[in-house]
């Protein structure tokens, strides 16, 4: 194994580029189960999104509108889960696993003419000396404009749930959505809300996949890129800022294995490749001992509202 093949510069940056779909859909499911609502269906909205996006980019030949179509057809995805389940009172575990199904099968449909298409490149920002510094510059200053959002996401999210009103609120149904309800809050509108920003996330991350990670449509192409979005939240502990660690971890044993696997790794290509699942189940059961008493998941997630009056 030749580890000079590997440059520094570029692993960082590919690190940047790999974790972006996780942390723009983690970042969504965060507030999803911060209002105390749990959506598996990551998966589905995430590879609805790549299809929605690839297929408006390359009929338009415009990436940003491709990325908005994304983020429209992962919220669109997600209302139909909140109004199962949040009117219908439908199971939300079993309602999140139809839904990851349902998206994948839609998309399959809707990608048949796009396999094999090449989508209209996303242009990278114009950072001016910051992108000429030595190994740092290419490493985190020479990004398409995609990668600053998700990090100045982050910010926001963080800034939303934890210094203003209605974030205030969003956690207070989240953790307690009957007595939220009785102080008037409209517990099924902000669930709607939260859901339907979750979904867009989801599209967003799915669509960079298919615009800049990889890019082209291919069928699967997110390939349990939703199921690690879930775990970073976990991993997170619901918190934004750990759900920007968790993201760039995942991202980066991905983009590590690539890497080695470049780098003719004598290890078998099928144990390189089923590594970030390892390391996540890993994690996860790490994070899961440690958790002697409760956890800081928020109380109501999960749970069904029902309004009495």
């Amino acid at each position: 194994m030749d580890l000079s093949a590997i440059s520094p510069a570029l692993l960082l940056a590919s690190l940047m580029i790999g974790a972006t779909p996780l942390l723009l859909a983690a970042l969504g499911e965060l507030v999803v189960e911060r209002a105390g609502v749990l959506n598996l269906g990551v998966e589905g909205m995430m590879i609805l999104g790549a299809i929605c996006g690839f297929a408006m980019a390359v009929e338009t030949g415009s990436p940003p509108l491709g990325f908005l179509a994304g983020a429209v057809g992962g919220a669109l995805l997600s209302l139909v889960f909140a109004v199962l389940t949040q009117i219908f009172l439908a199971n939300q575990v079993a309602t999140g696993l139809a839904l990851t199904l349902f998206g994948l099968g839609l998309s399959s449909l809707l990608g048949q003419g796009y396999v094999g298409i090449k989508p209209p490149s996303t242009a990278r920002l114009d950072l001016g000396p910051l992108s000429d510094i030595p190994l740092l510059g290419r490493a985190f200053f020479s990004h398409d404009w995609m990668v600053y959002l998700s990090l100045f996401l982050t910010l926001a999210t963080w800034f939303f749930l934890s210094r203003t009103r209605a974030g205030l609120k969003l956690r207070a149904i989240g953790e307690n959505h009957e007595a939220a309800h009785a102080l008037g809050l409209h517990v099924v509108a902000i669930r709607f809300a939260a859901i339907a920003f979750g979904g867009a996330m989801a599209g967003l991350g799915g669509a960079y996949l298919s615009l800049v990670r990889v890019p082209q449509w291919t069928e699967g192409m997110t390939a349990g890129a939703g199921w690690i979005a879930l775990a970073i939240v976990v991993f997170a502990s619901w918190r934004p800022g750990r759900v920007l660690l968790g993201a760039y971890l995942f991202g980066g044993v991905t983009v590590l294995q690539l890497n080695l696997q470049a780098a003719g790794s004598a290890l078998p290509v099928e144990y390189l490749s089923m590594s970030p699942y390892v390391v996540t189940i890993l994690v996860l059961v790490l994070i899961s001992a440690r958790r002697s008493r409760g956890t800081a998941a928020p109380a109501s997630l999960g749970k069904p509202f029902h309004a009495v009056s």
